[in-house]
């Protein structure tokens, strides 16, 4: 069954040009960018639809989604680890089949368990939100957003690591195929259950939560399928004795995912840290902050999808014992990640009310000072755009050299020690109050850059490299 951004698992192995490497990486990572992106539109339909329903209600969903998607993204870091050990095992080209069953096998297993203590911690989404400080009123209806939501976990899970394992296996193209069909599916379920159409009762914001579980179902069941139907993806016979836990192998994933799955909450958790200071400061802040963030959340995307597919590609090479590829693959990753970034970041820069127009409306009197603080923040995140794309790609290029303990030591200190710190110190002890904070977080990210910057130039000198 063919479709689009078809690849042979084995094509392109070990190129044997710089151009060559580049040609590879674009075309693994142009479908997965494409898949990202409309992902962040399917967190964002809940939202959108909710808004509708009263500012209490959009208030609920919108913290209720933003837990619930930190959380669920840790445990697909968790599982992700599955990845550049089935690109190694397609580099190495010997027992590729077992090998990669293993690991997606060990990856579902546990990706599972894992769920269950994530399905707990939202259960008690109201007594977190009223320790955190919020309203008591949102914090109850937020409660009752995760309760529902929380059924979803193990299914967002199971998806996220297929996903990533038909890429790995040469078919990126699916994650956008699915990906366009869960959009469709958030829409359709969220305007039925909702708003009562289509012979079902209006359930408002649970509703929505439950519009969002039968998209991580659909998703889940559509891979499943594309699994079995798809000929090249289908000769891996991934659910062969799915029933029998591989210890040995989970073990091997939960070691290189865990700290994948905490670097990534400690990203998460940074910016909404930083929207709680935000939120110190006022609510014309808040509004800016969210603005501009999510303007650099959606071009992060970017950078975020070729760090993935560097991560297989990397992998790849590791697989096979080849350092000159290993270079070229890692190298071609952080040339196209930064150079497109830079490209994002003189846009953001030149014509930043551009973007804070689709957000806001410029007609309304209380619009206007968040618009200008917008486009000043927007002013800063030209840099932390492309220290962001930066640090985002270097995590994908040791994750192929299955190096990802020291990685996510450098995000905690540069994320919450220097890059929280600043933020505090620049907005609360100087006069740039917001954009202080948005200068701390460039901080942070910058030195996490040039750390994990440096530590792929020196993999030798580390013993990183195979041998």
């Amino acid at each position: 069954m063919a479709h689009p951004g078809t690849l042979s698992p084995t094509a392109g192995l070990g190129p044997t040009s710089a151009r060559g490497e580049l040609t590879a990486l674009t075309r693994l990572a142009a479908p997965i960018v494409g898949a990202n992106l409309l992902h962040m539109a399917v967190f964002a339909v809940d939202v959108v639809f909710v808004a509708r329903l009263g500012t209490t209600e959009l208030a609920a969903a919108t913290i209720a989604v933003f837990l619930f998607n930190v959380l669920c993204w840790a445990m697909i870091g968790l599982t992700s680890a599955a990845e550049p050990l089935i690109a190694a095992a397609i580099g190495r080209r010997v027992g590729t089949v077992r090998d990669t069953r293993r690991s997606f096998r060990s990856g579902l297993w546990l990706g599972v368990l894992a769920s269950g203590p994530i399905m707990g911690l939202m259960w008690q989404g109201e007594a977190l939100f009223v320790a955190l400080g919020q309203d008591p009123v949102v914090a109850a209806r937020a409660g009752a957003f995760l309760r529902i939501a929380a059924w979803g976990v193990p299914f967002a899970v199971v998806a996220g690591l297929m996903r990533l394992t038909a890429a790995a296996l040469g078919r990126p193209g699916w994650a956008f195929i699915v990906t366009a069909l869960a959009l469709g599916v958030a829409i359709l379920a969220n305007w039925a259950l909702v708003f009562g159409h289509l012979g079902v009762p209006a359930l408002g914001l649970e509703g929505s939560a439950l519009a969002g579980v039968l998209v991580s179902i659909a998703m889940c069941f559509a891979y499943a399928a594309i699994f079995q139907l798809d000929r090249q993806l289908r000769r891996f016979r991934l659910w062969g004795r799915w029933w029998r836990p591989d210890w040995a192998r989970m073990g091997e994933v939960a070691r290189l995912g865990a700290p994948i799955a905490l670097t990534w909450t400690f990203e998460g958790g940074l910016f909404g840290g930083a929207a709680l200071l935000m939120g110190l400061i006022g609510p014309v802040e808040v509004a800016a902050h969210a603005v501009a963030l999510n303007v650099a959340a959606v071009i992060y995307q970017i950078p975020f999808g070729i760090a993935q597919a560097a991560t297989i590609r990397v992998g790849m090479a590791y697989g096979a014992v080849d350092h000159r590829w290993i270079a070229r693959a890692g190298n071609s990753a952080l040339l196209l990640g930064i150079g497109i970034m830079a490209v994002t970041a003189l846009i953001t820069w030149a014509v930043p009310g551009l973007f804070v127009s689709v957000y806001l409306d410029r007609d309304l009197p209380d619009t206007v000072a968040a618009e200008a603080l917008a486009i000043r923040l927007l002013g800063v995140a030209a840099i932390f755009q492309l220290m962001d794309g930066a640090q985002a790609v270097a995590q994908g290029v040791l994750r192929g050299l299955q190096d990802t303990r020291v990685s996510m030591l450098v995000a905690l200190g540069g994320y919450w020690v220097v890059g929280f710190g600043t933020a505090v110190l620049l907005g609360f002890r100087t006069p740039l109050g917001a954009v202080g904070i948005w200068w701390g977080l460039a901080t942070g990210l910058a030195v996490v850059s040039v750390l994990l910057i440096w530590r792929w130039s020196a993999r030798a000198r580390l013993g990183l490299l195979p041998s």
